[in-house]
């Protein structure tokens, strides 16, 4: 009999996927867009199916922008209203990965019983141990914070194994390849080289906060289909930063 073949195997028993609002936009200019939301569930599925716990934090940039709104809207409220755009995102990931027949919750740091759990740490534990894909909204339930930093901090909270930061290229380069034809990628980059070139992958307080918890930040392109359950097996294209 031909040997059975065997899927591929996670490196790792718990992961968070940090997605950037942007990620959700397909060709789109703002909002969301269905036939990109349903291939990042695809590959959310296909990692789900080899046993990991998996949860998510999605940023706003595709609905609000609190950071650039400021200039007209006291900063508080525009990062509040930011916070609740993210809940929107977390919403919408959630319908589009239950009709694939995933078990989701949303959590959110700013409590809103009418519409998704509050967050509490040992309760998004327990999700996860039941199989359930969880998705933390509202940022960190404070202003002045980027989802960035909720990310690292959720992934902190959940003893993550790794945080995999899925965004518009695949990997960490030293400028925007989009604009600078010259810029180099990195395969391996320490916490303190992200911090002291200034790369600018996350903001200064989430990549300080996973070095100071070692929890290790891999970065690759949401845009490859696929990518999400390379990365996580050790294969495919992205940058190390540990």
């Amino acid at each position: 009999m031909p040997p059975e073949s065997k899927s591929p195997k996670s490196k790792y028993q718990r992961v968070l996927l940090k997605l950037s609002g942007e990620g959700l936009m397909g060709e789109l200019d703002f909002g969301l867009d269905a036939p990109t939301m349903e291939r990042i569930a695809d590959d959310i599925a296909a990692v789900h199916q080899m046993g990991v716990q998996i949860c998510l934090v999605i940023g706003a940039g595709n609905i609000f922008r609190g950071v650039s709104a400021a200039a007209s809207i006291e900063r508080t409220s525009a990062d509040y209203m930011g916070m609740l755009a993210t809940v929107m995102n977390a919403m919408a990931m959630q319908s589009v990965l239950e009709k694939k027949g995933l078990n989701t919750r949303v959590l959110s740091a700013i409590p809103m019983p009418t519409v998704c759990e509050p967050y509490v740490r040992r309760r998004a534990v327990r999700h996860m141990e039941k199989g359930r894909v969880v998705i933390f909204a509202a940022g960190t339930g404070n202003p002045y914070f980027t989802t960035d930093t909720a990310a690292a901090l959720r992934a902190v909270e959940m003893n993550c194994n790794v945080l995999l930061k899925g965004t518009q290229v695949d990997g960490v380069y030293s400028a925007d390849p989009k604009v600078d034809a010259n810029a180099g990628r990195f395969e391996n980059l320490s916490f303190q080289d992200v911090l002291s070139k200034n790369l600018r992958v996350m903001d200064t307080a989430a990549v300080a906060l996973a070095r100071d918890n070692s929890v290790p930040i891999l970065v690759f392109s949401i845009h490859n289909p696929g990518a999400l359950a390379k990365v996580i097996t050790g294969v495919g294209t992205f940058t190390t930063i540990s």
